[in-house]
């Protein structure tokens, strides 16, 4: 299987894409790393934002995208996508939600690239990822 191109992109320790995946639910996180990393893609997974920030700011390089569920605990995916713009302004982001549609962004300051509403399949978040990676 050949590696997705990293020439802009960040990369994880094998030389891949690197992607952050963060959502509250472990099987999600499961699934996303099932799908996405025999094609060849680094993911790190996160359960909670709070994590994720914080392995963010400490991140050299950035992740090429981070993919975000929307309702989660302490704080939700367009704060995380918020935060994470503040510290990368052109940060490639990924909202999932199965709890609401393109709307709850509408008004947003902080868009995410691309939204995929759950349950997804697996060539969906496939087709998100390249895209958003310009493959």
């Amino acid at each position: 299987m050949s590696q997705p191109k990293s020439n802009t992109h960040s990369v994880g320790k094998n030389g891949s894409t690197l992607i952050f995946v963060v959502d509250d639910e472990p099987m999600l996180l499961e699934l996303a790393v099932v799908i996405l990393e025999p094609l060849g893609y680094t993911v790190k997974t996160f359960r909670d934002p709070e994590s994720a920030l914080a392995a963010y700011k400490d991140s050299k390089p950035r992740p090429a995208i981070v993919l975000t569920d929307y309702a989660m605990h302490a704080m939700n995916g367009l704060q995380l996508i918020e935060a994470c713009r503040r510290l990368q302004p052109r940060q490639k982001v990924l909202l999932l939600s199965g709890t609401v549609d393109q709307q709850v962004y509408r008004n947003s300051a902080f868009k995410p690239d691309c939204f995929l509403a759950k349950p997804y399949a697996a060539k969906q978040l496939t087709e998100a990822v390249k895209e958003l990676l310009g493959a």
